[in-house]
């Protein structure tokens, strides 16, 4: 790979937040890539690992640009190397995700025959530290269709950052990643890119591996629920959006919703709490079939239920049906 060249092809762009475990890994695929004329640049961003980081980071030193920051978030890292950046193409890619050694040249060519195409994203092998490992992205959270700002925000479409390479003028354009936002800041940037009316696209191609990691789990399900809430309600109040755009935004609202009184009544029935769950089984406004007759076992056998849910340590219903996924980065 071309170390340190005045014109690079492409800027791979790499946030690190304790990732000294998987950062060499991430790093080793991005310098066998068949694509050479690139620059590396790894944002340390206020890392409390930073000792075992930097020696992961040890021996590619000499090919990569390394910058250490005051612990800001991955969108505030993002943008910092980005800034940093000088090739007209960016390349995104998490510290503990891998690409394959095709990645860069696949996504380039594709961007290269589409002209208008502003983004484009491709499909990834899951492993680690999840019931999904051995399946690959796009299989567990598809993408259907032209990618639209309606696709998006249904979750119909579903990018996945670290497989991105976007023009450059194309960020500018719209502005980089918004550093408020903690999680789910990439899914805010892309819909915000396709309201401005650049092209994104995707292929089905297995380009990269997106690695979990327990310890990169966001929480609880409501606090992932809340995160999903707070970024729709901003797209709501901060885009453009026609009519239609904002019906179905106000659908995956509603769906938020519903999962977050689903999730609120398993809370209280596992505390012994009849009452208070059936409150938040009430309040899903579209409820399917095990959850109505749940209200009625409720009102019915209240005593039954509880010593059902004792012992199975669970509630017996469904997730409210989805329209698509919950916004990618505002759980991940």
């Amino acid at each position: 790979m071309t170390v340190n060249s005045p014109h690079p092809e492409v800027s791979v762009v790499i946030p690190a937040y304790n990732a000294a475990a998987d950062v060499g890994d991430a790093l080793a695929s991005v310098f066998e890539q068949t694509v050479t004329n690139c620059e590396v640049i790894l944002v340390n961003d206020g890392s409390p690992d930073t000792p075992a980081l930097e020696r992961a980071v040890a021996p590619f030193a000499s090919r990569l640009r390394y910058i250490v920051q005051p612990n800001a978030g991955a969108a505030a890292a993002r943008n910092t190397g980005i800034l940093a950046s000088r090739a007209p193409w960016l390349a995104f890619l998490d510290a503990d995700d891998r690409w394959e050694p095709t990645f860069l040249a696949s996504q380039l060519a594709y961007l290269r025959r589409r002209s208008n195409c502003a983004v484009v994203y491709a499909d990834a092998r899951i492993s680690g530290e999840t019931p999904l490992a051995g399946r690959t992205f796009m299989e567990t959270t598809p993408s259907t269709g032209k990618v639209t700002v309606e696709s998006l925000l249904a979750q119909r479409c579903t990018v996945l950052t670290s497989t991105v390479v976007v023009r450059r003028d194309c960020l500018s354009a719209v502005g980089l990643f918004n550093p408020a936002i903690r999680r789910g800041h990439d899914f805010d940037l892309w819909v915000r890119i396709a309201v401005a009316g650049a092209r994104i696209e995707y292929q089905r191609l297995v380009l990269a591996e997106r690695r979990v990691r327990r310890s990169g789990l966001s929480g609880d399900p409501l606090q992932e629920l809340d995160r999903a809430r707070a970024i729709y309600l901003h797209l709501a109040q901060t885009l453009p959006l026609t009519p239609r755009e904002r019906e179905v935004l106000r659908a995956r609202l509603m769906w938020i919703m519903d999962r977050r009184d689903v999730e609120r009544a398993r809370a209280s029935l596992a505390k012994g709490d009849v009452d208070g769950a059936q409150r938040h089984l009430v309040a899903v406004a579209r409820p399917d079939h095990k959850i109505r007759m749940l209200r009625a076992a409720m009102r019915i056998a209240p005593a039954l239920v509880r010593r059902v849910a004792a012992a199975s340590g669970r509630l017996p219903v469904n997730e409210p049906a989805p329209e698509g996924g919950a916004p990618q980065g505002a759980a991940a």
